[in-house]
Parts: structure tokens; C-alpha cells; sequence
């Protein structure tokens, strides 16, 4: 079993240092590349993905890295960290606080343990598997939404989305709009995890997310007393697109109006 106490400790520094580079950078001159699609990729990206890769193969030799510019690296084994040294490119590059460095610890594929830093939003999300789960040192928990008529779910719409991808989250997104309270589109998967687990959000709903932006705040959710599953209502896993989280309470309901859009 790993050393919980000092793991958290370790990965929070690289994480706090990380997130406090891109708090100095994101005021500066950027230079910002085109990926897929209306994507992009910063300076900023860049450098804070060097400094959490170095931090953590530091803390942790033996664990390969999964990085979302970089990919995959270091050795083979049980171990590995999957991170995203800035979820919410898009909205980092043009001032947005909406952004968040995100980092899962993983044992033969399963998050043992999980760091979401979103220094400008405040939030500052852990989770170990041995009982930790807390948004800004405040045990997880969910809302208690029971009615979709009363929820507020975020939704991602972003810039790498194909025509039909486009049409089939607008279209959930025009659903959800006639059948709750309110929709939102941050477009920060890990910092939407958390405000889920934190009971800020009642609902996140993904058609195509990345295994780099949720993997740290997925079992966050489901300790926090909520449900992460597939439009199809099986729990999802890391390299599932599908990433439908919520409190549990309006869950079915929040399903079954995503199969009706």
C-alpha cells in the first residue's frame, strides 16, 4: 500500500506549483498553437507540463505518466499518473479562471488517488482511496437535487467537437435547457467533477471527454455520494467518451432526457 499521507503531500506541491505558474503566465504574451479542429495549445500548457511531469517522476520513479501533450512515458508497471497540466485551455488563454490542474494516481488502472487544482476558481479537490474525499479541506458531498426541474448541469461544448458532435450536444443542451433549471458550458471537466462532488453543480453531462481531464475526479464524485456512468447507464471508466456524472438523485431522469435529445 503507498504511503497515502505522503503521496498527497508530494503530488499537492507539484500541483500548487503548477497552478501558480499558470496564474503568472496567463497575463503574459502567449504563444498558442492550433490542435484539432478550433483547439489550441499554449506556452502556458507547455510549461506547466513540464514542471508537473519532472515533479512527479521526482515523487514517484517507478510510475509512467500520461500527459496530455506529451503522452505516455516512463516505465512499465502497475503505476501510473495520468495528468492534465491545464484543463480548460480555451478558456485559460483568453483570461477565463476557469481552469485547473488536474492529476490521478492510478494502480493497475484504477485512481488510487486524485488532485484537482483550480487556483482562480478556488477549488482545491482531493482524493485518496483509503477515505479521502474533500473540496477545500469540506467532506464531498452532493446535492440533494432530488427533481431535474430543479437542477443545474453543466455541459461541455468545445472547440475539437465535430459537425455531428456539435449537433448532438446542442441538442442535449436544448433538452436540458426546457427540462431544468439552468445549463451552464465551462469546459473544465475536472474542475466541473468536483463542483459536482462539492455540491455546487448538480449534474455534468460529457459526449466526448478525455481520459486526462476526469480521471482525477471520478471516484471523487462517486465517494462524494453521486453516480459517473455512460449515456447507456453503465459505470464509466477512464477511456469511456461518455462521462455522465451527477448527485444520483436525478440520475435516471437526467438519462433518460439525454436518450430522448
Amino acid at each position: 500500500m503507498p504511503d497515502f499521507d505522503a503521496l498527497m503531500t508530494g503530488a499537492e506541491a507539484v500541483a500548487r506549483r503548477a497552478a501558480d505558474l499558470l496564474v503568472t503566465m496567463q497575463h503574459t504574451p502567449l504563444g498558442v498553437s492550433r490542435k484539432e479542429r478550433h483547439d489550441v495549445v499554449t506556452d502556458a500548457d507547455l510549461a506547466s507540463e513540464r514542471l508537473v511531469i519532472a515533479g512527479l517522476r521526482a515523487l514517484t520513479p517507478e510510475a509512467a505518466i500520461l500527459s496530455e501533450e506529451a503522452g505516455l512515458s516512463g516505465p512499465a508497471g502497475p503505476f501510473r499518473w495520468i495528468v492534465d497540466p491545464l484543463d480548460g485551455t480555451v478558456n485559460y488563454a483568453c483570461g477565463l479562471p476557469w481552469f485547473s490542474v488536474t492529476m490521478a494516481y492510478q494502480e493497475h488502472g484504477r485512481t488510487i488517488l486524485g488532485i484537482t487544482h483550480a487556483p482562480l476558481a478556488g477549488v482545491l479537490a482531493r482524493y485518496t482511496r483509503d477515505g479521502l474525499a474533500s473540496v477545500n479541506d469540506v467532506p464531498a458531498q452532493v446535492t440533494g437535487t432530488r427533481s431535474l426541474a430543479d437542477a443545474v448541469v453543466s455541459v461541455v461544448l468545445t472547440s475539437h467537437f465535430s459537425p455531428d458532435e456539435i449537433a448532438r450536444t446542442t441538442a442535449v443542451v436544448r433538452r436540458l435547457a426546457e427540462a431544468t433549471r439552468g445549463v451552464r458550458i465551462v469546459v473544465s471537466g475536472g474542475l466541473e467533477l468536483s463542483l459536482v462532488a462539492a455540491g455546487r453543480l448538480d449534474a455534468f453531462v460529457s459526449l466526448k471527454a478525455d481520459v486526462v481531464s476526469h480521471a482525477a475526479a471520478i471516484p471523487l464524485v462517486r465517494a462524494a455520494g453521486g453516480q459517473v456512468t455512460t449515456v447507456a447507464g453503465h459505470d464509466a471508466g477512464d477511456e469511456d467518451l461518455e462521462k455522465i456524472a451527477s448527485n444520483g438523485l436525478i440520475h435516471d431522469e437526467l438519462l433518460a432526457a439525454i436518450r430522448a435529445a
